[in-house]
């Protein structure tokens, strides 16, 4: 059940990334459109670099591009090792996977960049614009984080 869970969730990430960026493409514009206040914005921004706005220069689409095939390789092989029972290790990679499969996708398809057009914060004080790709990386890698400390709190000789 938990590779079902796995693919599951790729596909489910993959898909709603999708179509909210090409929705956000086609309705929004570079200018913030308030949701609630100017604390929840929607906004379309074209991102080159990486998370946080990080960026190696003109290179930056292919170090990235290939920094994530690396990503998923490594997180292929954790998906493989992984018990079909551990249900939580499978959907937080599967949500680690499907993030970034969402913004490869958009490396690969425009040089522009990521399309990210979650826009929050209070006043000039913002996060830095984010998608459904990112959500997900985040979250998926906040849930791997858990399970792993937890894995290694069971394994862990204890000490006196």
């Amino acid at each position: 059940m938990s590779r079902a869970a796995f693919a599951s969730v790729v596909a489910a990430i993959v898909a709603s990334d999708f179509i909210t960026k090409r929705i956000a493409e086609a309705n929004l514009t570079r200018f913030p459109r308030p949701i609630f206040g100017d604390w929840f914005t929607l906004q379309l921004v074209y991102n080159p670099g990486a998370a946080f706005g990080i960026n190696v220069g003109e290179h930056s689409r292919w170090v990235f591009m290939a920094l994530a095939l690396v990503a998923l390789v490594i997180l292929g092989v954790m998906v493989k090792n992984t018990l079909p029972t551990d249900r939580l290790r499978m959907i937080a990679l599967g949500l680690i996977c499907g993030g970034a499969v969402g913004n490869l996708i958009d490396r690969i398809t425009s040089s522009r960049g990521v399309v990210d057009f979650i826009d929050v914060g209070i006043g000039s004080t913002r996060w830095p614009t984010f998608n459904v790709a990112d959500m997900a990386v985040t979250c998926g890698a906040v849930a791997l984080a858990i399970v792993l400390w937890q894995e290694g709190k069971q394994t862990a000789p204890e000490t006196t």
